[in-house]
């Protein structure tokens, strides 16, 4: 008798953990290893944001004062570009004698140009431009009056000039000179240069020369 055919049931699936290792996780040596990289990479990462904000910053103050130093001499240049040559009685003196006293660190002028307008049309104003204590110091009166401008309060004194130095240019090219006294002048400077000096260490001297035109031939 020929026995009935022997049922094959079908193996289970096999299972992907059978023959294999278990699973590993990561162990605290590793864990602590990538925070330190990634804590290295933050730290480079800020530190170079840091020096580019610095850098940034120091651009930003040293294009600040140059504007500010170049808005400065705009505002001289202005009142020595209408430099005049206006002849003034002293109290002390006998004549009318030209109003423009150069220094090294102090100019005296009249200008039909002042760097403060009044209110009302002035023909000739006297400006003082001074190298203070506080810095650039700049007074000015209507003329005509009786010359008091040391008397005079200041218009604008501007600290972040620490100096500010003068020469006066003679009627020969080149002849340029640290002083211009009236009592051996016939007329006014053919130009004035203008060094304006920053506080210590705060970038270079601004240099201008301003021609006049009142004392062309």
């Amino acid at each position: 008798m020929t026995g009935s055919p022997s049922v094959r049931y079908p193996s289970p699936l096999p299972s992907p953990l059978r023959g294999k290792g278990r699973v590993r996780g990561f162990s605290l040596i590793e864990v602590v290893l990538a925070l330190s990289i990634a804590a290295a990479v933050l730290v480079i990462v800020f530190g170079g944001l840091r020096v580019g904000l610095a850098a940034w910053s120091k651009a930003e103050a040293r294009a600040a004062r140059i504007d500010h130093a170049r808005g400065v001499l705009v505002l001289l240049e202005r009142a020595l570009d209408g430099a005049f040559p206006y002849r003034l009685v002293a109290p002390e003196q006998r004549g009318a004698r030209i109003l423009f006293d150069g220094r090294p660190d102090r100019v005296t002028f009249a200008t039909l140009a002042p760097p403060f307008p009044a209110g009302v049309p002035i023909a000739f104003t006297a400006v003082s431009l001074s190298s203070e204590a506080p810095g650039l110091t700049l007074r000015q009166q209507v003329l005509p009056n009786a010359l008091a401008l040391d008397r005079t309060a200041p218009v604008l004194v501007d600290p972040e000039t620490a100096g500010m130095r003068f020469r006066y240019l003679g009627e020969q090219p080149g002849a340029w000179q640290d002083e211009w006294d009236m009592g051996r002048e016939e007329t006014i400077p053919r130009a004035v240069e203008i060094t304006l000096l920053g506080r210590a260490g705060e970038g270079a001297a601004q240099v201008l020369t301003v021609p006049i035109r009142a004392a062309a031939p």
